[in-house]
C-alpha cells in the first residue's frame, strides 16, 4: 500500500450563532479537508481548520505546505511507515495544524486497511466522551440561558466559560450568574485566551473564591514568564496550557518551568501521534488534561472523541465537544449525536469521518 496522492480542499461553513473570545471571533468555518489516497483505493480524511490569530496558519498556508512541500515528500511511502513520515514533516518547522490533520488521515487509512476502529488502535478505554460546552462572550443572564438549554437538549454539565474581558467584573459576574444558576454539581471553568495579564488573572481568582471553578485556561500569555509562574504557585485551581503547547516540546517546557500545571490537548494541532506523546509526558508527571477543541466541525469532534475515548487519562475530564453546534451546517454525511451528555466512538474501521460529497461540493471554494 503507498500514498498516491494527497487533497486539501479549502471550504467555508457559515457559523449560525458566533464564537466571540479574548484572542478572536469565528462566524464561518473556513476550513481544509485532507485527503490522503493510497494505491488500492483507500481514503484518509481529515479536517485542518486554520486559526491565524493563534498559530499563525492560514487556508492558503495549510493548503500551500500540504501539495508543495509535504505531498511530493511523502507520495509513494507506504502509510503505515508513520515513523518515517513524521521525520519528514518534522524538517519543516511551525504548520502543526497541516501536520496534525495529515497524522490523523494516516490513521484513519491505518483503521480502515486493519479492519480495526482506530479508537481501539490508540488505546480503546471507552465508548464515549462526556461533553463540556464552550461559552463565548455574551451578557450573563444569555450564558445562563445558553447553559441551561443545554443542559435540557443535551445533558451537557460542564461548560467552560470563555474570559479575558475588562473590565474584569464582566467575566466575575458571569461567573456568579452561571454559578448562582446552575446545579451546584455542573462543573464550570475559565478560558481566558492570553485575555489578561497574570496579575489580573489572580484578582479574577480572588474575586470569585467559592464559586467551585475548576480549572483556569491560558489566563495570560506565556511570554509574562515571572509573572505566569507566580500565578501558578498561587492558584488554587489548575492553570491549564493551550496556545503554549501545541507541541509535545512545548508542554515540557511550560510544565517544567512552571509555566502551567495542566495541559490542554487539541487533535487539531497535533494528529494523534504527538497527541498521545504530550499525554505521555503528562500521565508520566501527574499532570491532568483536557481534550480541547479548536472551534471544530463535527469532523475535528469526531476525531477528538477517537483519541480522547481511546485513553483513561482524557477520558476523565469532559472534553470540549459540542461547538458544532453553533455551526450551520457540516460535512459529516452521518451527523454526530450528543445523548446523555455523551458523543460516542464510532465502532468502524478508521476514524468514521465519511464526507457528504454533495455538501463538499457546495461549500468548497476551490471549484
Amino acid at each position: 500500500m503507498k500514498i498516491e496522492r494527497i487533497e486539501a480542499i479549502p471550504y467555508s461553513i457559515p457559523y449560525s450563532k458566533p464564537l466571540e473570545f479574548a484572542s478572536g471571533r469565528v462566524s464561518d468555518a473556513e476550513h481544509v479537508l485532507i485527503r490522503v489516497h493510497t494505491d488500492d483505493g483507500l481514503v484518509g480524511t481529515a479536517d485542518a481548520p486554520p486559526r491565524p490569530f493563534t498559530y499563525g496558519e492560514t487556508q492558503d498556508s495549510i493548503i500551500s505546505v500540504v501539495t508543495k512541500i509535504f505531498a511530493p515528500a511523502v507520495t509513494g511511502l507506504d502509510p503505515m511507515d508513520r515513523g518515517k513520515i513524521h521525520q519528514i514533516l518534522a524538517r519543516t518547522v511551525h504548520n502543526q495544524v497541516a501536520k496534525g490533520s495529515l497524522d490523523i488521515a494516516l490513521w484513519d487509512i491505518i483503521g480502515k486497511a486493519t479492519g480495526f476502529s482506530v479508537s481501539r488502535l490508540l488505546g480503546g478505554f471507552t465508548d464515549s466522551m462526556e461533553v463540556s460546552h464552550m461559552l463565548g462572550f455574551q451578557p450573563a443572564q444569555k450564558l445562563l440561558d445558553e447553559a441551561l438549554r443545554f443542559q435540557d437538549e443535551y445533558g451537557i454539565n460542564t461548560f467552560k466559560l470563555k474570559v479575558g474581558r475588562r473590565p474584569l467584573s464582566l467575566d466575575i459576574e458571569a461567573c456568579r450568574v452561571l454559578r448562582a444558576g446552575l446545579d451546584p454539581d455542573t462543573e464550570l471553568y475559565l478560558d481566558a485566551n492570553r485575555g489578561w495579564t497574570a496579575n489580573e488573572a489572580l484578582e479574577v481568582l480572588r474575586r470569585t473564591e467559592g464559586l467551585g471553578l475548576s480549572l483556569l485556561e491560558e489566563p495570560c500569555d506565556a511570554k509574562e514568564g515571572m509573572s505566569r509562574r507566580r500565578l501558578v504557585e498561587k492558584s488554587p485551581i489548575p492553570v491549564v496550557g493551550d496556545e503554549s503547547v501545541p507541541t509535545a516540546g512545548d508542554a515540557s517546557c511550560e510544565l517544567l518551568s512552571g509555566g502551567c500545571n495542566a495541559i490542554s490537548i487539541k487533535t487539531a494541532r497535533s494528529g494523534f501521534t504527538e497527541a498521545q506523546q504530550i499525554l505521555g509526558l503528562c500521565t508520566g508527571l501527574g499532570v491532568d488534561v483536557v481534550m480541547g477543541n479548536q472551534i471544530d466541525t463535527q469532523l475535528g469532534t469526531i476525531a477528538t472523541v477517537t483519541f480522547g475515548a481511546a485513553h483513561e487519562a482524557t477520558s476523565r475530564r469532559a472534553g470540549e465537544l459540542s461547538n458544532f453546534l453553533d455551526m450551520s451546517d457540516d460535512l459529516l454525511a452521518e451527523q454526530i449525536v450528543i445523548q446523555d451528555g455523551r458523543i460516542r466512538v464510532r465502532d468502524v474501521p478508521g476514524v468514521g469521518a465519511d464526507i457528504d460529497e454533495d455538501k463538499l461540493a457546495r461549500y468548497r471554494q476551490d471549484k
